[in-house]
């Protein structure tokens, strides 16, 4: 197997982790296991420990030029800290197939807050996918669907929205320092700053985690969070961008509310109702006219 069938792989594999990763969440969290913030910690402080280790197998130089240190830090907190609290508090609050829909819009805001900072002109295509994509947003919100998987749909959707939008801040801010250093060095410093902006918020749930409870389904859950869903996802993606561009590495992200449907319809019997397939139709259309190219004659 060649390098770019290999990516192509790695790719594949970083959607479905993070598909795992929504239904893993959900497990612990509505059986009272962990707090979302608390897990938080769990999966950020394991992480550093993972990439800092990577550092003693494979050493390559850390430093980080001053002119960088303050973009670095906004990376940290857009990228790990907003992002993250939001997400593992929206997703604790609503449906799997919402987060994994909702996700999807990061690539619309890239290409809108993109535009807005050099100053690019949009198009038809462009808006409408903008149109279309909080059309499908606004499907999910306003949706009166309530069963026990999900206790405050509206809050968790906001904020999933959130941490989309702190994730479209954060790629933007991090694309510049990716193409200077080696991306790994700096996913180690966005995780190591991030964990200390999340301690704070976090610590009171974490030492309540009640690991005496914990039985074999419960700790492979965690470690499918944390091993596979954080550290190797952000590994894989990084290598599938590295190796077959950022492109092709986005359409890969059109799989993972598919993989997420599977998955929480087979472990969480969640209900692929109609309203979500037509939030989909909406949101991946959005997404595909947002990143349309339109050819010069």
């Amino acid at each position: 197997m060649n390098k770019k069938q290999l990516a192509h792989l790695a790719l594949l594999f970083a959607n479905l982790f993070f598909a795992i990763n929504l239904t893993a969440v959900k497990h612990l969290t509505n059986n009272h296991l962990a707090e979302p913030f608390g897990l938080n910690v769990i999966r950020v402080g394991v992480c550093v420990l993972l990439f800092w280790l990577l550092f003693l197998f494979k050493p390559v130089n850390i430093k980080i030029e001053k002119v960088d240190r303050a973009r670095l830090f906004f990376c940290a907190v857009t990228g790990i800290a907003v992002n993250q609290l939001m997400f593992l508090k929206g997703l604790s609050l609503t449906y799997p197939i919402h987060a994994a829909l909702l996700l999807l819009i990061t690539p619309i805001l890239i290409v809108f807050i993109a535009a807005w900072i050099l100053k690019e002109r949009l198009g038809f295509f462009k808006i409408s996918g903008l149109v279309l994509g909080i059309s499908g947003a606004l499907v999910l919100i306003l949706a009166k669907e309530i069963s026990g998987n999900a206790s405050n749909i509206l809050t968790g959707d906001i904020l999933i929205i959130i941490n989309a939008v702190s994730y479209t801040v954060y790629f933007i801010l991090v694309k510049p320092l990716m193409l200077k250093y080696n991306p790994i060095v700096i996913l180690r410093w966005v995780f190591t700053i991030g964990l200390i902006l999340v301690l704070p918020f976090g610590w009171v749930e974490f030492i309540g985690i009640p690991w005496a409870k914990y039985t074999a389904i419960d700790f492979t859950s965690m470690a499918l969070i944390v091993f596979s869903g954080t550290f190797l996802a952000y590994l894989f993606n990084l290598f599938g961008i590295k190796n077959l561009g950022a492109s092709i590495a986005g359409f890969y992200i059109y799989t993972q509310p598919v993989f997420a449907a599977l998955i929480a319809m087979i472990f969480l019997h969640e209900q692929l109702a109609m309203y979500k397939i037509l939030a989909a139709v909406l949101i991946f259309s959005g997404v595909y006219l947002a990143n349309r190219q339109i050819k010069k004659g």
